[in-house]
């Protein structure tokens, strides 16, 4: 006798209609992964091998004829010369680095409509839930335009982050609730670090911002250390961040924001300003 089906197939048995909202038991992954692992990822050589208008089709500058308008799942980053890359008429400018369920996303892309949105998660069926929430969402405000700013790739940016993103080019980044890896061996798994850090700064334009929350104090010290430490970076001020509306989206809209908040526990925010590159001697 067949056993139960599997999750993939409850899943595809759950969407009935073009549009309808994945359901999240059908997605759901342990909390986190090893980084170091061999995820059999798929990437870019560099920035420019990256499609970018297969997950952003409404800024494509020409819609490419076999790609469905509103899905962003079916990105590959290998081209050739029958193929060539698609251009679209901006840049991802917003990264949430180790996204989730995608919650502080899309909640974002409606505050930025303007300005691409990215998620990187390393999960697979986590990603996908993302992907599928954005092409339902992307269906359901098709009137308005709404939701088709935003976009998830799975992605290791411990390893992969220059091969998606040039110098300068992204003006925010989150880092919202990463894995704390609190025994002292497991220190080289978290997500901020010296060597990190200088990615950060590489793809990072002047002034933008690296925005981190946690509900752990020994994580954020660490993290305002590490950040505080580096040539590239300085600490943005309490008083700025009253006017920065992503701080307050970034407390409120996350899952594990919203855990942490059931649960009566703190958030520790830190945000961190890319500094001007020193000139040239």
């Amino acid at each position: 006798m067949a056993g139960p089906p599997k999750k993939r197939q409850k899943r595809d048995e759950s969407k009935q209609e073009e549009g309808q909202m994945p359901q999240k038991k059908f997605y759901r992954q342990r909390a986190h992964a090893n980084p170091f692992s061999d995820h059999d990822l798929t990437y870019p050589a560099s920035p420019a091998a990256m499609d970018w208008s297969l997950h952003y089709p409404a800024f494509a500058t020409t819609n490419p004829p076999s790609i469905p308008k509103n899905d962003p799942k079916t990105a590959t980053p290998n081209h050739d010369a029958q193929n060539p890359i698609q251009q679209i008429s901006k840049q991802v400018q917003v990264a949430d680095i180790g996204c989730g369920f995608g919650g502080l996303l899309f909640a974002l892309a409606p505050k930025m409509p303007s300005t691409l949105i990215l998620g990187l998660e390393i999960r697979t069926s986590v990603t996908e839930f993302v992907q599928e929430k954005a092409k339902a969402l992307r269906i359901q405000h098709a009137s308005s335009g709404l939701y088709q700013n935003v976009s998830c790739i799975r992605a290791n940016t411990m390893k992969f982050l220059p091969n998606f993103f040039a110098k300068g080019q992204l003006s925010k980044i989150f880092l919202c609730f990463p894995d704390p890896h609190f025994k002292a061996r497991k220190h080289k798994a978290r997500i901020v670090s010296a060597t990190l850090n200088s990615e950060y700064a590489f793809v990072l334009a002047a002034g933008g911002r690296v925005y981190t929350i946690t509900d752990v104090e020994d994580l954020h010290l660490w993290i305002a250390e590490h950040f505080e430490g580096h040539a590239s970076f300085e600490r943005v001020g309490e008083e700025e961040l009253e006017g920065d509306e992503c701080v307050e989206t970034m407390r409120r809209e996350t899952e594990e924001g919203k855990k942490v908040e059931r649960n009566g526990g703190r958030k520790f925010v830190a945000v961190f300003r890319r500094l001007e590159d020193p000139p040239w001697p």
